[in-house]
């Protein structure tokens, strides 16, 4: 087969994919075929069917596929930098849809988008970050933003920026969230001591500390809340502002 032949081959393939997205959705596709039209669009006249399929058996998930370094994406034969450009595109189109679905909704009735937004946008991350979904007097959402990077612990988390960033967006409540890239949900001492402080010192701001979120490795979330544990901190920050009245 010559050059011209394999060229109208592949862009006929092409095509064949995208009416075939138009016709029955992204359901209908594997997850091997979407990464392959996600390379497509950093290399429009390339055949990218043996990458994607390469990608997807070194990486294992198609989430896994798109959480990748570029570095790590190299290392696969047919994947360039216009191919990476394009997968932390619709990565970064993605969060940001994401961020801006649950901005104006109320927290108590969106608490799942809220989680699938840091699940999206902490996955995958080799170190910490911590972010503040900041909300209203009625808990609306106002917005979301990463405060904090590196070890997320009581010593490296500054709680006047995190009360600044508050008082900014006239925020009465925050919920906190942070990743660990281990993969584990179990919340450690710091983790709590973070909490701790992190409630009392927004209590004299007359700011609510609603919940402490972990995210793990495998889409799932740790809730304080669910686990009974902020209400143990408000009981004992409260006795301890009774004290000091």
């Amino acid at each position: 087969m010559d050059k011209c032949d394999w060229q109208d081959k592949g862009a006929g393939h092409r095509q064949r994919l995208r009416d075939k997205l138009l016709a029955q959705g992204i359901e209908a596709f594997t997850d091997s075929e979407i990464i392959e039209l996600l390379l497509t669009f950093g290399t429009p006249r390339s055949d990218c069917k043996e990458a994607a399929r390469a990608a997807l058996a070194q990486f294992k998930s198609l989430p896994a596929v798109l959480d990748a370094s570029p570095i790590q994406l190299q290392q696969i034969k047919g994947i360039g930098p216009k191919n990476i450009f394009a997968l932390q595109f619709i990565q970064g189109v993605a969060r940001r849809y994401l961020r801006q679905r649950i901005v104006g909704k109320q927290y108590v009735h969106s608490s799942r988008e809220v989680a699938d937004y840091l699940i999206h946008s902490m996955r995958g991350l080799q170190h910490e970050v911590l972010t503040v979904v900041f909300l209203d007097a009625a808990h609306g959402i106002i917005d979301a933003a990463v405060v904090a990077e590196g070890t997320v612990t009581v010593n490296t988390v500054y709680p006047r920026e995190l009360v600044k960033a508050a008082l900014a967006r006239n925020a009465s409540a925050l919920v906190i969230a942070h990743n660990h890239p281990s993969g584990s949900l179990t919340p450690s001492r710091q983790d709590e001591e973070l909490t701790r402080s992190l409630h009392l010192i927004c209590s004299f701001m007359h700011i609510n500390l609603l919940d402490h979120l972990i995210i793990g490795a495998s889409d799932q979330v740790y809730s304080f809340a669910d686990q009974g544990i902020m209400a143990k901190i408000r009981a004992d920050c409260r006795r301890l502002l009774d004290r000091t009245a």
